[in-house]
């Protein structure tokens, strides 16, 4: 059985999906001043960073057309499969479900499911990765979407930020309460929701003492770790992301670790030196 992938560019490609041709990336844009940025290969991290730390303006994000959406889907394959940051967060899922519901007019054969990943960034590649292992081990479309929605129910996102501005600017913390982060250094502890918003967890005085409290809830949370894929994305700063990691390994066992650099929408959100954690 043939399968296509589309992972839109919230989501952290690793190497080996990255030369997967079954895997695409559907790029997000964002704007920033008199500036396009296109989340794909092109995209160059410190250039956009440097931008970002100069303008006293947000940058903003659009999703992917639902037309490049549904041409990534007909790739010939008798099945393909969306993964989207958190409907809650972008268009980029209801972009995917039209195009879903377009396609499957003209080729009402082909099966085609769209996964709110009611996540981000590191937590759509986990997400990808699991369809990848469902599709190997050769169970029905029907299996797949019952298995991935089952996984993804019980997937836990945290993330600890330098910088909530971006965030704030954009409407995405409406439901945070208010603190005088910046004045007091304070750095909050974050955590996506089960609706995939985003919510707060704690905070403490500095990053890396916000740090260590994301690792405390993270053990705390996770069950049966021995069974489950740790994943990282950093935002420019990887030893502090490998410090997580390696505090998090030594309190729990996990199947496989994963840790990349952050793409294009993750480093928009992120800021510099932001870390996300996803078990």
């Amino acid at each position: 059985m043939s399968y296509t992938i589309v992972m839109d560019s919230c989501g952290e490609r690793t190497e080996e999906m990255r030369k997967d041709k079954r895997i695409i990336s559907a790029p997000l844009t964002m704007q920033l001043d008199e500036y396009s940025f296109v989340d794909d290969d092109t995209f160059d991290q410190a250039d956009f960073l440097k931008k970002i730390a100069a303008s006293p303006n947000c940058p903003k994000s659009a999703c992917p057309s639902p037309d490049y959406y549904k041409e990534a889907f007909d790739q010939g394959t008798e099945r393909a499969y969306a993964v989207t940051l958190s409907a809650e967060l972008s268009g980029s899922y209801n972009s995917a479900m039209l195009a879903r519901k377009l396609l499957l007019e003209e080729k009402p054969e082909m099966k085609i499911h769209v996964f709110n990943s009611r996540s981000a960034s590191i937590g759509q590649t986990l997400i990808t990765r699991k369809i990848q292992e469902c599709e190997e081990a050769g169970m029905e479309f029907e299996e797949v979407v019952e298995t991935v929605e089952a996984y993804i129910d019980g997937q836990n996102t945290y993330f600890v930020l330098e910088n909530l501005e971006t965030l704030r600017k954009n409407g995405r913390l409406s439901n945070l309460k208010a603190f005088v982060a910046s004045a007091l250094k304070i750095k909050p502890v974050m955590k996506a929701t089960p609706e995939g918003t985003i919510a707060q967890l704690d905070q403490a005085r500095g990053i890396n003492k916000a740090l260590v409290k994301l690792v405390n809830y993270l053990v705390e949370d996770v069950e049966n770790p021995e069974e489950k894929v740790l994943a990282l994305s950093h935002c420019n700063c990887p030893d502090r992301a490998a410090m997580v990691r390696d505090a998090i390994l030594e309190r729990i066992k996990v199947k496989d670790v994963i840790l990349v650099d952050s793409a294009g929408i993750t480093t928009m959100y992120a800021n510099d030196g932001g870390v996300v954690v996803v078990i």
